[in-house]
């Protein structure tokens, strides 16, 4: 393994500063620094953008954003025992690296942004899903970031790039396909973490696409929820938990009623989410 900077390598900061991982807080360490390198470079040339990162850990992943050549990054991590880990990367690198001690969760990520900004993180399994989803369905949008790359466990990965009549597609795969281009960038072996999980992982690219305005989050959101709830009825069926009548619903998405959610396009579903407020 390939050191990229002077620091030390990351299983001394580990061990230096009793940095076992933490199942409760979704805590599966990224050991090596060329692979933390490649996540890194997947966010693009990143000269002159501050990049926010959530749950650096011990920072393998905030080493390879500064060394890329990140103008700041601004690391958001609630364990406490990392904090000092990461004051040692802040001062190799001066001046380019804010830590927030705080929750993911609660974070106002808009207000940190400072000029072209990213986010780029190795997500904790526990709450990746549910920061992607909060940050998709900001608004305005396009949102504060240009791009988001991001850490899931690949069966995630597999929902947020799913397409029409893929297994993995339903409320995500909508979501992702409106608002993003997403793509997988690559896959990544349990063996490389510490602990290993039970999963492979998965590195998502998405980069935010102009929308309709006058199309709202929580129409699309109600739609998907009705006709993923019961997915293998016919839409039909499974629209009339709506407030809508379902034949205007049908009509304006341009479907008969026997197809099944898991078969119909963005467009469908964001076609029946305008019919909502019309």
């Amino acid at each position: 393994m390939s050191q990229i900077d002077s620091l030390p390598p990351l299983r001394e900061v580990i061990a230096r500063h009793g940095l076992s991982a933490k199942k409760q807080l979704g805590q599966n360490f990224l050991l090596d620094l060329n692979l933390t390198a490649r996540i890194a470079r997947t966010a693009g040339p990143l000269t002159g953008v501050t990049v926010i990162e959530v749950g650096p850990g011990p920072g393998g992943l905030t080493r390879a954003l500064l060394a890329e050549g990140a103008r700041k990054v601004i690391a958001i991590e609630r364990d406490e025992r990392a904090l000092p880990a990461l004051a040692e990367i802040a001062a190799a690198y001066p001046g380019r690296l804010d830590i927030i001690s705080g929750d993911a969760m609660t974070t106002d990520y808009a207000a940190l942004a400072d000029g072209p900004t990213r986010i780029v993180a190795n997500l904790p399994y526990n709450i990746g899903t549910e920061l992607l989803v909060g940050w998709l369905t900001a608004d305005p949008w396009p949102s504060f970031f240009q791009s988001l790359t991001l850490m899931f466990q690949r069966e995630v990965a597999e929902r947020i790039v799913a397409k029409p009549g893929d297994d993995q597609y339903g409320r995500l795969g909508v979501l992702c396909g409106w608002r993003t281009e997403a793509r997988i960038a690559f896959t990544v072996g349990r063996e490389n973490f510490t602990p290993p999980p039970n999963v492979t992982s998965a590195v998502v690219h998405l980069v935010p696409k102009p929308v309709a305005a006058d199309i709202r989050v929580r129409d699309v959101e109600a739609i998907t929820r009705a006709a993923f709830g019961q997915r293998r009825k016919m839409v039909r069926q499974s629209l009339k938990s709506t407030s809508v009548p379902v034949d205007k619903l049908l009509a304006a998405a341009g479907l008969r009623g026997d197809e099944r959610a898991e078969t119909l396009p963005v467009e469908a579903f964001l076609a029946m989410a305008k019919a909502l407020r019309d």
